[in-house]
């Protein structure tokens, strides 16, 4: 089960991360050299260990059955779970990795549109102590009026269909830390692993008690 959804599972990744941690503190005192815990992306990696997994133990449901393993120490990407819980759930974890880590969410809109909420996403973030967090949303732009935002399949400024004039919008995306246009260069793996991400909603379980505790 996924941290977000099993206490247990929670308990389990942090004694795992952490076990990781010490052993790097007895090298680094041992050797009297830096060696670090790294959350890394590993992309290269999500499709391929899991497949190696599946011919040794099978199909497990929740483990092995899809086409990728979620990175790092992250809620897994198809789990359906608020912004603030995934960064409450990852947030321990930061402490872990010394050597580099980050957090991200998944918004499905114009952030600018709510920038009460984009606040609080990123006050949540630093209240609970991730290091290096990041909010991933979706950004277009047509490149004949010049307009950036959240476009359809026609552009809310100038009225340009998508492809009429010869010319797409350009629809940039965060993946794997990158600004991308386009799926063309990952693997089969990453491009499933992109498709089943969920969006990360802020709306309902918006916690604004530290708003009140600072203006108290």
């Amino acid at each position: 089960m996924p941290q977000g959804e099993s206490e247990s599972a929670q308990k389990l990744g942090l004694e795992i991360i952490g076990f990781m941690r010490k052993k790097m503190n007895e090298a680094t005192k041992k050797h009297q050299l830096n060696f670090a815990l790294i959350g890394t992306p590993a992309e290269g990696l999500s499709g391929r260990f899991v497949r190696i997994d599946r011919e040794r133990f099978g199909t497990i449901p929740g483990v092995t059955d899809r086409e990728y393993y979620t990175n790092s120490f992250h809620v897994p990407v198809y789990y359906n779970i608020s912004a603030f819980d995934k960064i409450k759930i990852e947030a321990p974890y930061h402490n872990l990795t010394n050597g580099g880590h980050i957090s991200y969410i998944e918004l499905d809109g114009d952030p600018t549109q709510n920038l009460d909420a984009f606040e609080a996403v990123i006050r949540q973030m630093k209240e609970c102590g991730v290091g290096y967090g990041s909010i991933n949303h979706p950004v277009d732009r047509d490149p004949v009026c010049g307009h950036t935002g959240i476009i359809g399949d026609y552009c809310p400024v100038c009225g340009r269909k998508e492809g009429e004039g010869g010319k797409g919008f350009e629809r940039i995306r965060r993946i794997t830390g990158y600004l991308v246009g386009t799926l063309d260069r990952f693997n089969d793996a990453k491009r499933k692993e992109v498709e089943e991400r969920v969006k990360h909603s802020i709306g309902e379980s918006m916690d604004m008690s530290f708003f009140e505790e600072e203006s108290a």
